[in-house]
């Protein structure tokens, strides 16, 4: 199997080092939200293809593949102004995204606040037509330099289920337009118990588009869900890694929440789940 990680879920080290720290763990792959993760400046404007070959240089150097250029942003923002610098944004990291060795730029759907707080009103028809049509401007954008646009759903966003994201799919119909699933994101406190049929649905309508799969686990606590370390908590990886082997052999799958001390036992439980179905 291919595990990778966040990159800043590992504390944030000079470039070389944050590389040797997630090569000597044995992982394969990595999220890279650049912003997050570089000490120097990654802001509009700022990317090129020296900078981007600089970094995808240090990762191939130690065998790890760049699977996700991380550029979460919110692409429905109340500020048209905020929008336009978040999707200009996107779309240079879709540009620079093959200099890096990556072909997929990944984000959520934003949220109709600025602040991204939870509102019922992410779920009505104008923000998903407004996803929609950023969408498809990004889209474009990648399709005109042969990379993907990867979307997430999650359950505080316009496109907050499977069959939200698949109805997106329908929506700006291009096979540069991919699926990061992370099957936590789609359950609820009030949901958890049918998580099976959830994550089997998932696999259901995205399996063919889908290209990254995010690893974290939860619990609930007082009424409420809390991501946790993978294997602490209560996802049932044995039915995502029997759906992975049998659909997605070698997906990379990108551990996500997961920080130390648990970085290590949650490689293992991984890579026991996945032999053990």
């Amino acid at each position: 199997m291919n595990i990778g990680i966040r990159a800043h879920d590992i504390e944030k080290l000079p470039l070389e080092e944050l590389v040797k720290v997630i090569a000597d763990k044995g992982l394969t792959s990595v999220q890279l939200a650049l912003a997050k993760s570089l000490d120097f400046n990654t802001a509009n404007g700022s990317l090129s293809p020296g900078i981007a070959y600089h970094v995808g240089s240090a990762f191939r150097q130690k065998n790890i593949q760049i699977a996700v250029l991380g550029c979460y942003i919110n692409m429905i923002h109340p500020d048209k102004e905020e929008r336009r610098k978040a999707l200009e944004r996107f779309k240079e990291h879709l540009r620079y995204a093959r200099d890096f060795g990556c072909s997929i730029v990944g984000t959520e759907t934003g949220n109709v606040n600025a602040e991204m707080g939870y509102t019922e009103e992410n779920f009505k028809e104008e923000p998903f037509g407004e996803v929609v049509t950023s969408v498809r401007e990004l889209v474009a954008e990648a399709e005109k330099f042969g990379v993907i646009v990867g979307v997430e759903a999650g359950v505080n966003h316009p496109i907050y289920s499977a069959a939200a994201l698949k109805r997106l799919l329908d929506n700006v119909p291009s096979n540069n337009l991919q699926v990061i699933l992370d099957p936590a994101n789609l359950i609820t406190a009030d949901t958890y118990k049918d998580q099976d049929e959830i994550i089997k649905e998932a696999f259901e309508l995205l399996g063919d588009r889908l290209a990254i799969i995010h690893a974290k686990d939860f619990v609930i606590e007082e009424g409420k869900l809390k991501f946790v370390p993978i294997g602490t908590g209560q996802l049932n990886y044995d039915l995502i890694m029997k759906l992975v082997k049998e659909k997605k052999p070698f997906i990379n799958i990108l551990m996500e929440d997961t920080q130390e001390p648990y970085i290590d036992g949650s490689i293992s439980y991984l890579r026991n789940k996945y032999e053990g179905v």
